[in-house]
């Protein structure tokens, strides 16, 4: 088993820049690949970014490329999704997720936080 708690959520005008974390326990952490889902009211959840064991890859959905940066410290346990230049499209909860195949399909990832919402404003 996996425990994922996500912070980092808030409320943040439109332009603004949000850092989630996730911290991770019950598995070596290294051994996960780290993704970011979001899920938006009356929407479908859906996957935002991904990073591979060891950091040598990520992968970002077409909506957030070059605004959102994802991150890890295994040291830490720690994934991290960095949010730039945020948009009122933007607002959703966003997810910690964790699983073992390098995947951009949001079923494939075995473990689930919470969530945390993410709001921007006009």
């Amino acid at each position: 088993q996996v425990q994922l708690v996500e912070s980092g959520g808030g409320l943040v005008q439109a332009g603004g820049s949000l850092r989630l974390s996730c911290v991770a326990s019950g598995r070596t952490f290294s051994n996960l690949v780290m993704g970011w889902l979001r899920q938006a009211p009356g929407k479908e959840r859906e996957f935002v970014a991904r990073i591979s064991q060891r950091s040598f890859s990520t992968n970002y959905a077409d909506s957030v490329k070059g605004r959102f940066a994802i991150s890890r410290d295994n040291a830490l346990s720690t994934v991290y999704l960095q949010m730039n230049s945020l948009k009122p499209e933007d607002t959703a909860v966003y997810y910690c997720a964790a699983g073992t195949t390098w995947s951009t399909n949001i079923y494939e990832y075995a473990y689930w936080g919470q969530g945390t919402q993410v709001t921007v404003s006009l």
